[in-house]
């Protein structure tokens, strides 16, 4: 017996199929309600399917949740739209654009992450699944940790363009940033937690005594 279509694909010839259909509808309850509670009977009755339909694309349903936080992940780094190039604009300027990019970002995934701290085979799998391609400043490509490494070879090409101070550590620059981000987003999901009152302007203004040109 063939399994139960999906209402949102009978009569059509979506092409993303059945299985995309459901990852799709596991990342919608993930960014809705968050990852605690969600069931396979819960995921199946949003998706309109039976419950035994998952069981013909996953394992589990860890396994289809790592692909749905891989999903979740794709398109908040497309959301983010193309960032600067090296030699665009101003150092201080790309900067600041990298930095709210980074934040937007940040926001849309760390709170997935955090319920997923008690689920490792869920995050595990996400591991596994995920390929990054190489990316580049201009044209930036889906892929974990996307905005991370474009900011860094953004800041390596505006380094190779004297841009930038020649003795510029480009992996402490970036780790700074990448830590203002955790810092603003998860103080705002953990109880008790302040973050530091910093701005993107005074961020930005304190890097670049460190790395801009002298």
């Amino acid at each position: 017996m063939s399994p139960r279509k999906a209402a949102a694909l009978r009569n059509s010839d979506d092409a993303r199929g059945l299985r995309e259909h459901l990852v799709a509808t596991a990342q919608r309850l993930m960014a809705e309600q968050g990852t605690a509670g969600l069931t396979v009977r819960g995921i199946a009755r949003a998706a309109d399917v039976a419950d035994g339909v998952l069981y013909n694309y996953f394992s589990d349903k860890e396994e289809l949740l790592a692909a749905a936080v891989q999903a979740h992940v794709a398109a908040a780094h497309r959301n983010l739209g193309p960032l600067p190039a090296p030699g665009d604009a101003t150092v201080e300027e790309n900067l600041r654009r990298y930095l709210q990019a980074g934040l937007v970002l940040h926001s849309a995934v760390l709170p997935i992450f955090a319920g997923l701290l008690t689920s490792p085979a869920i995050l595990a799998g996400f591991e596994e699944s995920v390929t990054a391609p190489e990316p580049t400043a201009a044209e930036p490509q889906e892929g974990h940790a996307l905005w991370h490494e474009t900011l860094s070879n953004y800041l390596g090409g505006e380094l190779e363009l004297g841009r930038l101070a020649p003795a510029a550590d480009i992996e402490s620059a970036v780790a700074l940033l990448v830590g203002i981000c955790h810092d603003q987003v998860l103080s705002a999901l953990l109880p008790g937690a302040h973050a530091t009152r910093a701005t993107v302007d005074s961020v930005v203004a304190t890097l670049l005594k460190g790395i801009g040109p002298q």
